[in-house]
């Protein structure tokens, strides 16, 4: 019989990559509660949230996190640019999740174990900013086969969360 595990009994090691999360403008309380679960799941070391009139803790967001948010360091700054600016003095890789003319696709793009990321997501409607985009060592994308050219902000995360940490272990010697 198959039994379903759960939070006390799962087959996971709990590990944490050198991933930091930055947030370029993303707004959406069950975006921002995804993004909570999402890096605690995949054992980033911290988020930033970016950008004017950004609420991170409300109901909404408390709801879809399901209390990650007190298990992952999160900061805020109005100031996006000064938060990837520390970041890259402190040996960063900043890497855009962004389809640009010159994007890669994540699954192809080789992150190793001694890289430490910077992953920049944009705002739900209008993407990375291209002030920001400017300030990106490279920008990768996920390979897309409908006719749609987006996707949620939170669920590409996901997906390149985990393409990233499956590089990170893979290329860990």
């Amino acid at each position: 019989m198959t039994t379903q595990l759960h939070h006390n009994n799962t087959i996971f090691t709990k590990k944490k990559f050198p991933i930091t999360i930055v947030c370029d403008r993303v707004n959406s309380p069950a975006n921002i509660g995804s993004i909570f679960r999402i890096a605690d799941s995949f054992g980033v070391e911290q988020i930033y949230f970016c950008g004017e009139n950004i609420t991170v803790v409300s109901k909404r967001m408390q709801r879809t996190a399901r209390a990650t948010q007190e298990i992952v360091p999160y900061q805020e700054s109005k100031d996006i640019i000064s938060v990837i600016n520390t970041l890259k003095f402190e040996g960063y890789k900043i890497i855009g999740l962004e389809i640009t003319h010159n994007s890669i696709p994540v699954s192809e793009n080789l992150f190793s174990v001694n890289d430490k990321i910077a992953l920049v997501i944009g705002e739900e409607n209008l993407g990375i900013s291209e002030d920001v985009l400017t300030n990106v060592a490279k920008s990768v994308h996920i390979n897309m086969y409908g006719t749609n050219s987006s996707m949620n902000v939170a669920t590409a995360t996901g997906i390149a969360l985990y393409e990233i940490t499956k590089q990170l272990m893979t290329n860990s010697g």
